[in-house]
């Protein structure tokens, strides 16, 4: 199982190379970043000072969308980083959540990300694609390589990513919800006539190390926000009862009442106290080391091939030395 590091780009970005430098140093093998312009710093300037200072970490949005940056940029901008430090990037991407709202846009339709996984691994790749209609092609691109990993819940969009993508990104850790969703993707594969093996499977969560469960959970509550707000999109798009999405996923969000961005993704949230613990529970790691590579084996147990770690609370060094001491030895 390889492990990535997913944090905000909050300033200073030497703060975010500085953590990514000893994520490494402590077994991580990805870096990821949240990707939402107006909220936090932009992350592939940031991504240039990681590969700088890091010797064979990968990098990549978690997750980046269609509709905030053209699709021949977003290419290009991988494919310099790639062409500069040796393909080390992949391209996560979803339908658009803080990046999108933020900016008063609606999250992209299915249609138009399935588009752009398509047109952005080409163009990265060397390879032509049509762009509003115009055949492109980046002319200097040598042995480029981008995987595009896609973020899904509902039933249409893990759909989506088994047809089309490298590798699936589903951001939450309940093994019931990860069993369930992870054998749609790759029934999906397998019917678009793909080997459902060769997608990648990447899940991600806060993981908080120590035996005080009560401030572990205070500090990763944010999550259960964060995650209701794609659920709140299902729930308005199939009903609170559908058979096509587990009660499991939705129960909890009856109690829901909007969502402030400005505190997206960070420890107190309170757009996040409709949140039980028995959710954060499911959906994170908490507990002692031994609790986290419980937890992790049965993920592994599932397909699940990466665990990226959301370290978005007040223990984020200690956090990835618990990992490099004590989980990471233990999954390799």
């Amino acid at each position: 199982m390889d492990f990535g590091l997913v944090l905000q780009t909050d300033p200073p970005a030497s703060q975010v190379v500085s953590l990514m430098r000893r994520a490494e140093r402590n077994g991580f093998r990805y870096g990821w970043t949240f990707d939402s312009a107006v909220l936090w710093q932009e992350p592939f300037v940031v991504y240039s000072q990681i590969l700088e200072h890091t010797r064979e970490m990968h990098v990549g949005p978690m997750v980046t969308n269609p509709g905030t940056r053209t699709w021949e940029v977003t290419a290009s901008t991988f494919a310099t980083l790639n062409d500069m430090f040796g393909n080390r990037t992949v391209c996560g991407i979803g339908r658009g959540d803080s990046a999108m709202r933020v900016a008063g846009r609606a999250p992209n339709t299915l249609a138009r990300l399935g588009e752009a996984i398509d047109v952005i691994r080409d163009l990265a790749e060397g390879r032509e694609a049509q762009v509003d209609g115009k055949p492109l092609r980046i002319p200097w691109v040598r042995d480029g390589k981008l995987p595009v990993w896609m973020a899904a819940y509902g039933p249409k969009a893990l759909a989506l990513a088994g047809q089309k993508a490298d590798g699936f990104i589903l951001q939450l850790a309940d093994p019931y919800l990860t069993e369930w969703m992870v054998g749609s993707v790759r029934q999906a594969a397998a019917e678009a006539g793909r080997d459902p093996a060769e997608i990648t499977i990447c899940v991600a969560a806060p993981a908080y190390v120590g035996d005080d469960l009560a401030h572990a959970r205070d500090q990763c509550r944010w999550f259960g926000g964060m995650v209701g707000n794609h659920v709140a999109d299902l729930v308005s798009r199939y009903g609170e009862h559908s058979s096509m999405v587990p009660e499991e996923l939705t129960e909890y969000v009856k109690s829901r009442q909007g969502y402030d961005y400005s505190h997206h993704g960070r420890a107190g949230n309170p757009s996040a106290d409709f949140v039980p613990d028995e959710i954060v529970d499911r959906f994170c790691l908490l507990g002692p080391p031994e609790a986290h590579i419980e937890k992790l084996r049965a993920l592994r147990a599932l397909g699940v091939d990466q665990f990226a770690v959301y370290d978005m609370h007040d223990a984020k060094e200690a956090t990835i030395d618990a990992y490099g001491e004590h989980v990471i030895p233990a999954l390799r």
